[in-house]
């Protein structure tokens, strides 16, 4: 179960039955957007190390289960005219740990998108890949995890009228279209599979509508933790500051937990202290204030990489994600110090030139 009582939100989530769908406007071409499809083929997610993606519909909005049992509940929100319904099917509402799937997905895709590679909706995948970069074991009892994960991926199904890609249409679809395992290794692991993703997510992902995530967002095994850290990169991002009410929390979190039962949450997580990126605390008015650790750890001005630098690092590592080896260089830089830097290109060339010779 989620930490704390599994009962109703009630009141907090609003009911989105009175929905009237709008005339379904056309669906974007690929060929509209400023990037390359495959032509009938799966897009084959090979770049190392790519940095964590999220897209923003889903941070924004509840549409994963907090808890760790099969919930059966129908999630209902509504805010600003942003209307979601989230239907589980017989094994229950897809969960926050499920989606690092579409993660990884997205991640994959949008790398490849700023390589100016061709991109598809249907993906091949290394299960081994999957699970080593979200930071999980790989155990046969983890295949076995993944595979339910891409069951309920499959069987949740969004009602919502969230713009993606520009365009605002209220639609049913499931998180992911379609899996299959297309070759199992002895004693019976998938080795290979290949997902397609929603025809919503895919349009939000063309229209880089995502947000970097921390690499350590992996490591935060308790649901609401990942949906508070999920909310507050979302909102607060590199401004100095962002509050937000305990009941807002709330209701953008879907915690099916009482009001009293979240607010002793994120006061475990305040005492806690192990959000990346952010650190907590609590304001008078019931106020829950989010603020950036880079803001305290490194006052001074971050290096910027030129364009140039970055093409030098593609060139020099084809399959990695140049812009995550930059936050890998910048992570490195702030625990030595954060030491003036007359020449930040050269400084992180070298590095990369150092870190391919390991």
């Amino acid at each position: 179960m989620e930490q704390g009582s599994a009962r109703r939100p009630g009141r907090l989530q609003a009911r989105v039955s009175g929905l009237r769908p709008v005339p379904p406007a056309p669906v974007v071409p690929v060929a509209a957007v400023p990037a390359r499809a495959l032509a009938g083929a799966a897009f084959l997610c090979d770049v190392v190390e790519a940095a964590p993606k999220d897209d923003l519909g889903s941070m924004e909005h509840p549409m994963f289960s907090l808890s760790t049992r099969p919930d059966l509940r129908v999630l209902r929100y509504e805010r600003r005219g942003v209307a979601v319904e989230v239907t589980p099917s017989v094994k229950g509402l897809a969960t926050i740990h499920d989606k690092d799937i579409l993660i990884y997905a997205t991640s994959q895709l949008v790398a490849a998108l700023n390589a100016g590679r061709p991109v598809a909706r249907t993906l091949q995948l290394v299960a081994h890949d999957l699970l080593v970069a979200t930071r999980r074991e790989t155990s046969g009892d983890a295949y076995r995890r993944l595979r339910d994960a891409f069951e309920r991926l499959a069987g949740t199904r969004i009602t919502t009228n969230l713009v993606t890609g520009g365009e605002e249409v209220t639609e049913g679809f499931g998180l992911i279209e379609g899996w299959r395992i297309v070759r199992k290794a002895r004693g019976g692991r998938m080795v290979k599979v290949t997902v397609t993703l929603s025809e919503w997510l895919y349009r939000a992902i063309l229209a880089r509508a995502v947000l970097t995530l921390s690499p350590d967002y992996f490591l935060l095994r308790k649901p609401v933790e990942r949906r508070v850290y999920e909310l507050a990169r979302k909102h607060c991002g590199r401004q100095p500051a962002w509050t937000a009410s305990v009941a807002t929390l709330h209701a953008k979190s879907g915690s099916a937990s009482p009001l009293r039962v979240f607010r002793r949450m994120l006061r475990e997580m305040i005492a806690a202290d192990a959000l990346p990126d952010y650190a907590m605390a609590e304001d008078g008015g019931d106020v829950i204030r989010f603020r950036p650790r880079a803001e305290a750890a490194a006052p001074g001005a971050a290096p910027v990489l030129s364009e140039a630098a970055l093409e030098r690092a593609r060139a020099l590592m084809p399959r990695a994600d140049a812009h995550a080896l930059a936050a890998e260089w910048l992570g490195v830089w702030r625990a030595t110090g954060s030491p003036p830097l007359h020449a930040p290109d050269r400084a992180f060339l070298g590095w990369l030139e150092r870190r391919r010779g390991r």
